[in-house]
């Protein structure tokens, strides 16, 4: 028998994998927290917001996820996400490693981890190759992500904070 939190695992990639935000949302905790690359310190409800617009915003994405293992109130696994990066039309195969924490049967903390130069060298080219390594790339294209949230919960109340 699965153990529930890795139940909670598999759920979030199947349903990131048939585009299923609302089934994505339903796995993390009132009080989660994620955090990636791009996306730095998220609530839970931005967190809902960004699967949301992620995957709402995707015309060809596929993600594959496999090597999903639990541990108490731990987890990990390996996912991987093939899309056309929106501003520069640009594909982009990006390999991510990720952790969890588990609290009341949901995930309460969810980190991503990727290679920043090498999706910057995907998804924006020679600027990427030249300045994706540098901590100044890194800060622009967290600003770029938090801008791009912002907009989405301004457009989407339902995930704005009370």
């Amino acid at each position: 028998m699965t153990h529930p939190h890795e139940q909670l695992i598999h759920q979030l990639y199947t349903s990131f994998q048939v585009k299923d935000w609302k089934g994505m949302q339903a796995v993390y905790h009132p009080e989660a927290v994620f955090d990636d690359p791009a996306f730095a310190h998220l609530s839970s409800k931005e967190v809902k917001a960004m699967w949301h617009m992620l995957v709402a915003a995707s015309t060809d994405l596929k993600v594959m996820y496999d090597h999903v293992k639990v541990n108490g109130d731990q987890g990990k696994c390996q996912w991987q996400a093939w899309y056309t990066f929106s501003k520069t039309k640009r594909p982009v195969h990006n390999k991510i490693s990720a952790s969890f924490l588990f609290k009341d049967g949901l995930i309460i903390q969810h980190h991503d981890s990727f290679n920043l130069w090498k999706w910057s060298q995907m998804a924006l080219g020679p600027v990427g190759l030249l300045l994706g390594w540098s901590p100044w790339m890194g800060h622009k294209v967290k600003a770029m992500a938090r801008q791009n949230l912002d907009s989405f919960i301004q457009k989407n109340p339902n995930y704005q904070e009370n």
